[in-house]
């Protein structure tokens, strides 16, 4: 099975029909170092309000896309699998110019499940099914609760006297990769691996960015950096290949061993599809929950009230952790391709052109959810948001998310009931995911 062909493509050139809204002025979804700040909530809300379907071009020679933030719309073209494909250009607003692609990445990130239209996404899905049901769950949960206990145990010394730790590389980096190590079933031993391949990935998009913005000097030290991540790359793809192919000849219970033996048209996947389906539970099964758990401190330390609502009552907290992903919504944007000229909310789109859905500006929609802007941990409907998707290609592992996040805050609030967002935050120049890799806490006020 080889879809790379299918998925690789750009989009046609548009609009091809007259925009019903308006291009709004100093709206710019494609300038990454824009979303350093975070979410540009108030180009969604006037986007909703003015230009619900934008068209929207692209800062270089590709095509534009059509550009959606009210709910309503975001819903109804994750649940039309048929008119709005995901396998005719895959799920990122642009491909980049060839040129600038590291060629085992782009592959791998091509040639995966998330990028796959029925029948083929449903067959992959339903292999990975049985590591994600409520059996299962119930045994993940009880590791998933005693690591976060040894996750502030170690915090607990580094915060004594008022002092300032960084949340992101003390838990919300650490906490995730536990979880997906449990599920996949990687050793003990080779855990440390994922920690420093995670590093790599991140730290290479910084040096592309900064690459794009201003050519670095080929000095010394960047080609060793460069020789560096390309091994680290080689050598995360060349584990999981290993891996899988022992899990063949050797199956345990772990999902690993789902991906190993999947079958699509009665055929094991081929090597190519192994590469994805590795490298899009790596990033998947951490990148958002990251995000969150990180995204959850800032707001708990904005709303105080409402923080204090879930210390006096912790019943409260598993629709809270809904909340906390509909206000963080970490991530930001998933594409489509219109697989037949339609009509969405008013608005003619070609057969061709790309369609971006912004989760975060439809989980702020004031028609879905009231005062949206406002953390409201009694929120009756915040299990609505969308950040997960929605229809066919709903995020597999959102239960996994949510049983982190509670566990976590949970002992967070219990614990450490003063602990407090210091301002301190960085967030990487990334407009398809709410990417926070510093956040700054500490005790006390």
């Amino acid at each position: 099975m080889d879809l790379i062909s299918q998925t690789a493509v750009e989009g046609v050139a548009g609009p091809g029909t007259p925009p019903t809204y308006p291009t709004l002025s100093g709206v710019d979804l494609a300038d990454i170092f824009r979303f350093t700040q975070g979410q540009p909530w108030t180009d969604f809300a006037r986007m909703r309000q003015e230009a619900p379907v934008m068209w929207h071009p692209e800062p270089f020679d590709g095509p534009g896309f059509w550009a959606l933030t009210r709910y309503d719309d975001v819903q109804r073209v994750n649940g039309d699998p048929e008119t709005f494909s995901s396998q005719r250009g895959g799920i990122l607003m642009s491909m980049g110019s060839p040129e600038k692609r590291h060629a085992l990445l782009f592959r791998a990130s091509m040639d995966t499940m998330i990028n796959l239209d029925a029948p083929h996404h449903l067959q992959l899905r339903r292999e990975h099914m049985p590591y994600f049901t409520p059996a299962y769950l119930r045994g993940l949960t009880e590791r998933v609760r005693g690591e976060v206990t040894r996750l502030l145990d170690d915090m607990e010394p580094k915060l004594a006297g008022g002092a300032a730790i960084d949340m992101v590389e003390h838990f919300s980096s650490v906490l995730p990769l536990f979880t997906l190590c449990e599920i996949l079933g990687v050793p003990p031993e080779d855990r440390p691996k994922f920690l420093t391949w995670m590093h790599y990935l991140e730290r290479a998009q910084d040096l592309a960015v900064k690459q794009a913005n201003a050519p670095l000097q080929p000095t010394l030290e960047l080609m060793q950096f460069v020789m560096d991540f390309n091994n680290n790359v080689e050598e995360m793809f060349e584990y999981g290949r290993t891996m899988l192919h022992k899990r063949r000849q050797d199956p345990k219970e772990d999902l690993m061993t789902a991906i190993a033996r999947a079958q699509v048209d009665g055929a094991l996947l081929s090597d190519e599809y192994l590469d994805g389906s590795w490298l899009l539970i790596v990033f998947a099964g951490n990148d958002t929950t990251r995000n969150t758990l990180s995204g959850s401190m800032k707001l708990l330390t904005e709303f105080p009230e409402q923080k204090q609502r879930l210390i006096a009552d912790p019943s409260l907290l598993p629709g809270a952790v809904d909340e906390f992903i509909r206000m963080v919504s970490p991530v930001i944007y998933m594409r489509r391709t219109a697989a037949r000229d339609v009509e969405v909310n008013g608005q003619r789109i070609r057969e061709g052109e790309k369609v971006v859905m912004y989760y975060g500006a439809a989980n702020r929609d004031p028609a879905m959810f009231e005062n949206p802007d406002q953390l409201d941990v009694t929120r009756a409907n915040a299990g609505k948001h969308i950040a997960f998707g929605y229809g066919p290609h709903t995020c597999i592992g959102k239960r996994v998310a949510q049983i982190q996040l509670e566990e976590a805050y949970r002992q967070i609030l219990a614990r450490f009931p003063d602990l407090n967002w210091t301002g301190d935050i960085e967030i990487a120049p990334n407009n398809f995911v709410h990417a926070i890799s510093k956040l700054g806490v500490k005790r006390g006020g």
